[in-house]
């Protein structure tokens, strides 16, 4: 499988708490953390529903 690198840009204050939890299952809990994850149909799902809170590039 590929992997992506997952950056977020923006903050999670004042966002919904679905949001927040979302951004916690990534594995990111600071501005301009970056993580590196598998690029599986479940994480894909996960960053579309944040997409607007993070980057995302390949790894």
């Amino acid at each position: 499988m590929a992997k992506i690198k997952i950056t977020q840009i923006k903050s999670t204050i004042d966002r919904p708490r679905r949001q927040k939890d979302t951004m916690r299952s990534l594995g990111i809990r600071k501005m301009n953390q970056t993580v590196v994850k598998e690029a599986n149909p479940q994480i894909l799902g996960m960053v579309a529903k944040v997409q607007h809170l993070v980057k995302v590039e390949n790894a």
